[in-house]
């Protein structure tokens, strides 16, 4: 009697977070991905996230690797995407001063 409850509230459950799991892994950073596009689209940036980031790190005279960029891209992507803008703007304005 009690596996007939038992059964159903644990498919119910691994539904539920397995349909958590792939929102926020896949479809949240599509969405924010998506959004960030629109953006530079609005603003007509010709530029990728990571070729921003790049440029940005590059003026400061940083050098950073790869994986250190999909991770930043990846972090101000979903949680502070007005980053991408501000750093766009820094690395336009070093570049118009130094002509």
């Amino acid at each position: 009697m009690v596996v007939g409850y038992i059964i159903p509230i644990l498919v119910v459950a691994i539904v539920g977070i397995g349909g958590y799991v792939i929102y926020r892994f896949v479809i949240y950073d599509y969405l924010c991905n998506k959004a960030v596009n629109e953006t530079f689209r609005k603003y007509n940036i010709k530029k990728t996230q990571s070729q921003i980031i790049k440029e940005y790190h590059e003026s400061k005279g940083e050098t950073i690797s790869e994986k250190e960029v999909s991770h930043l891209e990846k972090h101000y992507r979903q949680k502070e995407p007005e980053q991408f803008l501000a750093m766009y703007d820094a690395v336009r304005d070093k570049s118009k001063n130094t002509e």
